[in-house]
């Protein structure tokens, strides 16, 4: 399970710099704090899980959910973008 999430951070990693360039400045931004938030509840939830604290699925529902936020949060910063593009016009 620990290499699937490895693999997955790392696709996902590889595919933003692809669509990195087509992004705005606020979703890149609100994408990158949600990111490094996610990866934060990781590490802190995978720590919790090897001290016997939470179950592999309380663990799995801790970073899903840090996952659904960074989700959110570059959407918002997409909308974002999208507002003052059509301002700009």
């Amino acid at each position: 399970m620990k290499f699937t999430k490895t693999a997955l951070v790392a696709s996902a990693a590889a595919l933003s710099l692809g669509l990195a360039a087509c992004d705005g400045p606020n979703e890149n931004a609100m994408e990158d704090a949600g990111e490094q938030n996610a990866e934060v509840v990781d590490e802190q939830a995978d720590a919790m899980e090897d001290q016997g604290m939470i179950s592999d699925q309380q663990e799995d529902a801790m970073v899903d959910q840090a996952e659904d936020q960074a989700d959110a949060m570059e959407e918002q910063g997409e909308a974002m973008d999208d507002a003052e593009t059509t301002e700009g016009m």
